[in-house]
């Protein structure tokens, strides 16, 4: 699978659409769409994209990759956007379904923002890292820790906020645990054994859409 295909299937099933569906509602066969989605070599026309693009609520740069060094939220707000408290279970429900979010925590030189690859255990957030890094810093602090997704060709998007205190995960059985439920290997790489949990005494979220 390319990287067109990973962007098509990921963005398919983050709507809940089948190929079937996409591909019906594209005007293209469903065959076909197996095709880009699973072989690096397939190099769709301008027109399927663009199909493909609006079915999928998205922009062809972003599906063909253009857009992956540009900041989300580029485009213009909508003239009259619209916001929507989301309730713990949409919160629990999103922050379930995404791997990588920010971490807020206080430094020496005042707060830090840094994203990390996480996972939700038990209706907590868990990540690991390392001694000397800034979410090293976490443990005994209550930090803020924040999910979201801006969709810019349609001016939507939400976000969900944590915020709680954080602990070290230091019982064997429980790190054990953790790495059979990590989603991935944290991004930085290298040994990072130190386990960070992150106890939600706080999960507010809220939705945009125009």
């Amino acid at each position: 699978m390319g990287d067109l295909g990973r962007r098509l299937a990921a963005r398919r099933k983050e709507l809940g659409l089948t190929r079937e569906e996409t591909a019906e509602r594209a005007g293209i066969a469903a065959g076909y769409l197996r095709y880009v989605e699973e072989h690096p070599e397939a190099a769709p026309g301008t027109s399927a994209l663009l199909r493909l693009a609006n079915v999928l609520r998205t922009t062809v740069p972003h599906l063909t990759g253009g857009g992956l060094e540009a900041p989300p939220g580029p485009g213009r707000a909508g003239r009259d956007p619209s916001f929507t408290e989301l309730d713990p279970a949409e919160c629990r429900a999103l922050l379930g379904g995404h791997g990588v979010g920010r971490l807020g925590v206080d430094t020496a030189s005042g707060p830090v923002i840094v994203p990390v690859n996480y996972t939700v255990a038990d209706g907590e957030i868990v990540f690991r890292t390392v001694t000397g890094t800034t979410p090293s810093l976490a443990p005994g602090c209550r930090v803020a820790f924040e999910v979201d997704r801006i969709d810019d060709a349609f001016s939507e998007g939400w976000s969900v906020l944590v915020c709680g205190p954080a602990s070290t995960v230091t019982e064997p059985e429980e790190v054990g645990r953790l790495m059979e439920l990590a989603h991935s290997t944290p991004w930085a790489g290298g040994g990072r054994d130190l386990w960070v949990r992150i106890e939600p005494r706080s999960v507010t979220g809220r939705r945009i859409t125009v």
